[in-house]
């Protein structure tokens, strides 16, 4: 296989920074070459607090990578959470010149990109524009355009929009660290490609990915996405209340939290006790398990509670067969999905990864942690896919070879990451 088939997610999270190094196998799975993944000690809730310690971390996990997968890392697809994001619906229209002629590629892209010039409050840039449905004459309800006649053509649009600091800062770590950002993608976006079906999002489903510092949503139906948000709430909140609650060190908190936590009290027997080594020349001290539920049941059923006002606020609620996925380090929290039933009264199980990948991949990558990055290595493999079909169809239509295609990539509106990258060749200047 072709080295540009090769694809690279980075996963900037805020408790550990994942590099996974991938590529479609020829039965369409992803395999994964090799993967790096080390402590986060530069971001906070999903956005860069410490450029010189996120540029390390990144350095540290792309070698591991690198090692790993015997392939030189130059390019990767970076994931973009944070509670900065937020998402809007917008309707477009172009009025076509002649009405005759096909619905092609040309008219959709123009109307896609036309919303990029949609007015944003100061400080805020589009990230990504998804379209859901196109109205073609006042006809709605259709997918896929191309091909038909028609006079105008408008689109319902998901817009997702982001603090431009935020993703300059991310891009800044990443290029210092030596790399080059193909694309910006959204984390639940991403997670949402590695652990759901196309007949849950066809169903309707609501995607829970519980990270460190944040908890993203993504709420799909009829197979288009429908509603995302960020909530500045993750296991690092679990991790504090447990420290705070049994007045113990964080790290000690963190190692509860993961061996011996639950999302239910009631789950837990009263004379089950743990021992925590006591700090120099003190003695251990004992925590009661049911008392640590208790702690990390409080700060759930809170973290569920802000996921159900967004289903809610979505106006979806009503129309999700397929329930709740819940993925991410935090979903490996036990009694997790039964916590999640109890307060929404939706079906819930736990995602992973692993539908997507092919079957000699190391055990510990189908662990939900993994799904964000896995996620970003199977959009960034869609997006590769899609360009390069788009490439070749116009190079087939025009008989001119790649140069053709240059000039006409140059023309397009100028996208989120584009600004960045613009932004800081005009600053070493």
């Amino acid at each position: 296989m072709e080295s540009s088939d090769i694809i690279v997610g980075l996963d900037i999270g805020t408790t550990k920074i994942a590099a996974i190094v991938g590529r479609r196998s020829e039965h369409g799975k992803i395999e994964i070459l090799g993967y790096g993944k080390t402590e986060s000690i530069g971001v906070k809730r999903g956005v860069v607090s410490n450029i010189e310690n996120t540029v390390q971390s990144i350095r540290t996990a792309i070698d591991e990578a690198e090692q790993k997968s015997e392939v030189e890392i130059k390019y990767v697809n970076v994931g973009i959470a944070g509670q900065h994001i937020k998402s809007v619906h917008h309707r477009g229209s172009i009025i076509r010149a002649n009405n005759e002629v096909e619905i092609n590629q040309q008219d959709v892209d123009t109307l896609l990109h036309s919303m990029y010039n949609l007015n944003m409050s100061p400080g805020e840039e589009i990230i990504d524009v998804i379209p859901q449905e196109y109205i073609i004459d006042n006809e709605q309800g259709i997918r896929q355009p191309i091909g038909m006649l028609g006079n105008s053509l408008e689109a319902n649009f998901h817009i997702i929009i982001g603090q431009t600091t935020a993703a300059k800062n991310i891009y800044k770590c990443v290029k210092k660290a030596g790399l080059e950002v193909v694309d910006l993608i959204l984390e639940p976006i991403a997670s949402s490609n590695a652990v759901l079906s196309e007949e849950e999002k066809e169903a309707g489903v609501v995607l829970v990915d519980i990270g460190g510092g944040t908890t993203d949503i993504a709420i799909f139906q009829d197979g288009i996405i429908r509603h995302t948000a960020v909530i500045p709430l993750g296991g690092d909140i679990l991790t504090e209340d447990v420290k705070e609650g049994c007045t113990i060190i964080r790290k000690h908190a963190e190692e509860l939290k993961v061996k011996f936590g639950s999302a239910l009290a009631n789950e837990n027997k009263d004379e089950e006790i743990v021992a925590i080594p006591g700090l120099r020349g003190r003695p251990p001290k004992e925590i009661s398990l049911k008392n640590l539920a208790s702690i990390i049941q409080a700060r759930m059923e809170e973290i569920i509670e802000y996921i159900y006002y967004e289903i809610k606020n979505s106006g979806y609620e009503k129309k999700l067969i397929a329930g709740i996925v819940l993925t991410g380090g935090g979903a490996l929290l036990r009694h997790a999905a039964q916590i999640t039933e109890f307060i929404t009264g939706m079906d819930t199980r736990i995602g992973y990864p692993n539908e997507h990948l092919s079957q000699d991949v190391p055990e510990e990558m189908a662990s939900p942690m993994h799904a964000t990055g896995i996620g970003l290595v199977i959009e960034g493999l869609d997006r590769f896919e899609r360009q390069r079909d788009r490439e070749t169809r116009e190079i087939s239509g025009t008989g001119t070879g790649k140069r053709k295609i240059k000039d006409k990539r140059e023309k397009k509106p100028v996208s989120f990451l584009k600004k960045i990258q613009d932004f800081f060749e005009n600053d070493t200047e």
